[in-house]
């Protein structure tokens, strides 16, 4: 066997820039990428590695750990898990600061490659700069606090241990049922050590993601209890996406007259102007969804793991003969609440459902009521999100008036916050995956780096960024990358004084306003932030308006601009679109005042209305 004789990490480099994945009918390169801070746990070692292969594998400069992480992590799912981006760091608050990252890819089911540098293998230099020690467990280090949020995890102790941990952790990150983070932590010494790898190691691997096809007899099963329903729903999650199954959703609606709903995270899998498809569902979704799911009597969930703000935390389905039928490649999120689980591919799984079914389709009475429903929540939502000379405008009029002049083929991103609600409700998608929200872990921050991400996975298509004042303040570094790397954002910060949606929840409570709000945060020396002045100061270009009016020509400047551009408004913190599904929130039972007790009452209400487990 020939082999050659390599440090570990010129190893570990030299085999991921050897796997290649298809794409398009295309070749391309399974890793397109690696983000790094370096420090003394990996500048050394990894940095040198990562230099000699830069023409195969670019490196791009970090700001922060959690904020490089992601930005791979945008990057994956703009290209629905098909590349993977790789993020090093050093050993200490260097690692530490990926594991919140590794959470967010975790939760929403996303690869992402993680190589912290860890301590020493051999502990002669114990306790190392920047090591957490375990006194009764000295063989476990900080890292292993990623344990719990990768879906693979390896310590590498011997530079031998790559030639099967490299392969495992590559087939868990494309695999459609478990796909996760993997992080692979490399002690520090080990990195540099040699051994004599063999070459047929690093012969290129072309990986495809493989198609999970259902049991036969599970098709049948779904197919029967779709035929017996009168009002069934479809609730479209990210799956669908992933599995790239939109044509197949939209013409099994049209074929079997089934009204479309969709999670936050599977928005963008049919376009508003398809007939089929009403609205999101649940806490943040419209009026116009949530009344078709009180009386459906099946929801068909495909590719969603049917989280509370899906369900309205399981209130939402209020029919006696309510069924539920879920199509996902994981097992475990089949058998959620009795479903009748289809463990499938979203596109397989549909298609196959659909020949089952033959040419049956629901009773056109409930499909004339969907299209009710969503033109008056349509009316609604245009008449608030319109042009207003309000002194102080909402986050639905910031939203609206970017989304009217906004182009098809522009994609919109939020995260967490107020904005998000605002967003899914206004912003209909006029072209197929121009929606990318994370709200499977809501981290506050993602909003601009996983923008940047998306944005280097979709060069020719701008990007759209609503980000409140304090998910800019909390993470705002990659504004700088993306003009050190030309990869131009336009990002709109909707500046309303503190996390007010927050205080919205402090308030509904029965809580008094208190450090959410900046006015009641105890200051001192109350300040607000140039938000214009601060980010012209990492390169961008940038303005400040005052109205809706000033905002759309703000807009137009920044689709022209050759670089990232950031606008930023005052908003109403106190204004906001309706909501109508119940939400189970921690709630005072001991309560003191008018207020808390009005909110347990309606907490005590809401439950009622929960299925519980079924």
């Amino acid at each position: 066997m020939k082999t050659i004789k390599l440090s570990c990490a010129q190893a570990l480099f030299k085999y991921l820039i050897a796997q290649k994945t298809i794409i398009d009918g295309k070749k391309e390169p399974l890793f397109p990428g690696a983000f790094g801070i370096y420090g003394h746990g990996n500048v050394a070692c990894i940095g040198q590695a990562m230099e000699e292969i830069q023409s195969d594998l670019p490196g791009y400069r970090g700001h922060h750990e959690q904020n490089m992480a992601l930005t791979g992590i945008g990057y994956a799912r703009a290209m629905r898990r098909k590349q993977i981006f790789i993020a090093t760091s050093s050993v200490g608050p260097g690692s530490t600061n990926m594991v919140t990252a590794a959470a967010v890819a975790l939760s929403n089911r996303l690869p992402l490659l993680l190589i912290p540098g860890d301590t020493f293998s051999s502990r002669f230099p114990d306790p190392v700069l920047q090591q957490v020690e375990n006194f009764n467990s000295p063989t476990e280090t900080q890292n292993d606090s990623f344990k719990s949020v990768s879906k693979y995890f390896d310590r590498i102790t011997r530079p031998e241990q790559i030639l099967s941990s490299l392969p495992q952790a590559i087939q868990v990150m494309l695999d459609p049922a478990d796909c996760g983070p993997a992080t692979i932590s490399i002690s520090q010494d080990v990195q540099g050590e040699v051994y004599d790898y063999p070459e047929v190691f690093f012969e290129e691997n072309i990986h495809e993601i493989r198609k999970i096809y259902p049991d036969p007899n599970q098709i049948k099963i779904a197919a029967e209890k779709i035929r017996n329903s009168k009002q069934p729903i479809i609730i479209s999650g990210g799956g669908v996406l992933y599995s790239e199954a939109e044509i197949e959703l939209s013409a099994f609606a049209k074929k079997h007259n089934i009204p479309v709903t969709s999670t936050v995270m599977g928005i963008g899998c049919m376009t508003h102007d398809d007939p089929y498809y009403i609205s999101a569902i649940g806490c943040l979704g419209e009026g116009s969804s949530n009344s078709l799911s009180k009386d459906t009597d099946l929801a068909l969930a495909v590719g969603t793991k049917l989280a509370d703000f899906t369900t309205g935390s399981w209130t939402n389905f209020q029919n006696p003969d309510f069924c539920l039928v879920s199509i996902n490649t994981s097992r475990f999120d089949t058998t959620k609440h009795r479903a009748i689980p289809v463990v499938s591919d979203a596109k397989v799984g549909l298609t196959q459902l659909s020949e089952e079914l033959g040419d049956w389709k629901a009773p056109s009475m409930w499909y004339e009521r969907a299209v009710d429903e969503r033109e008056k929540w349509d009316t609604y939502v245009k008449r608030e999100s319109g042009p207003t000379n309000q002194e102080i405008p909402s986050y639905a009029h910031a939203v609206g008036a970017v989304y009217r002049n906004a182009d098809p083929s522009d994609i919109v991103v939020t995260a967490a916050g107020g904005l998000v609600g605002e967003v899914v409700q206004i912003w209909k998608p006029k072209q197929l995956n121009t929606f990318e929200t994370e709200w499977g872990f809501s981290c506050m921050g993602y909003e601009i780096s996983g923008a940047l991400g998306i944005k280097m996975a979709k060069p020719k298509q701008d990007v759209i960024v609503f980000v409140g004042d304090g998910s800019y303040l909390l993470h705002n570094s990659d504004i700088y990358s993306s003009v050190l790397y030309d990869q131009k954002l336009i990002i709109v910060v909707c500046d309303n004084g503190g996390h007010m949606v927050i205080n919205r929840l402090q308030l509904a409570k029965g809580g008094k306003e208190y450090i959410c709000n900046l006015r009641a945060a105890r200051a001192k020396n109350l300040q607000f932030v140039n938000f214009e002045a601060h980010a012209k100061s990492m390169g961008a270009n940038g303005e400040t308006v005052k109205s809706t009016s000033e905002l759309e020509a703000a807009f137009k400047r920044a689709k022209e601009s050759d670089k990232t551009y950031v606008i930023v408004m005052e908003t109403h913190g106190y204004e906001w679109l309706d909501g109508t599904a119940f939400w189970e929130s921690p709630t005072l039972e001991n309560a003191t005042t008018e207020g808390n007790k009005k909110a347990l009452q309606e907490n005590v209400d809401g439950k009622k209305m929960q299925r519980k487990g079924v």
